[in-house]
């Protein structure tokens, strides 16, 4: 019978970057914080001189497989506190003009396609959209609030019915940052 060897995994924090782990992992940077709790049994977090540490001893596959996904979560993390996130939408409409505004905690488009009710996306968590023109940006630390509020933007515009590739009016993404 062979045992597996422990698995430890080390994500390096960067300068002007602090990191606490209690019941959550806290990350603490110059574009502000994000927290987030890891409820995982068998991967311990812990954070020694200037590196997070991954472990688990005597692993098994889906041990294996959530030390890498809590890596990735810590290092966006670090990347939202550090660079931010932006997300860049462009408004297409080739039949009707519409109109994009955002409000509070969502996103209101008005006359899409000839439509008489505005049809509206939800802002999710500390992500801040702004319009400029036919460009939407989207930013914030948390790569998944700035991502679902991106996703609810496009599933707003989504024409049912119809052939995108003739009817291309909505909302799409162009570019990602960070």
């Amino acid at each position: 019978m062979v045992l597996a060897a422990a698995i430890r995994e080390e994500i390096e924090i960067p300068e002007g970057v602090e990191v606490i782990v209690n019941e959550e992992v806290s990350v603490k940077g110059p574009n502000g914080q994000t927290s987030r709790e890891f409820t995982y049994p068998n991967v311990d977090i812990k954070v020694e001189d200037d590196v997070v540490v991954l472990e688990t001893a005597f692993p098994k596959k889906a041990d294996k497989s959530m030390i890498g996904t809590t890596r990735a979560h810590i290092q966006n993390m670090i990347t939202g506190v550090t660079d931010g996130f932006t997300y860049r939408m462009k408004i297409v409409f080739a039949h009707f003009p519409m109109t994009v505004k955002a409000q509070g905690d969502k996103v209101t488009i008005d006359n899409f396609i000839g439509e008489r009710h505005p049809r509206s996306a939800k802002i999710v968590g500390d992500a801040k959209v702004s319009v400029k023109g036919d460009e939407v940006i989207i930013t914030g630390v948390n790569k998944e609030d700035v991502g679902q509020t991106m996703a609810n933007l496009e599933q707003a515009t989504k024409i049912k019915g119809k052939d995108p590739r003739v009817f291309q009016d909505g909302i799409y993404l162009v570019s990602r940052e960070g």
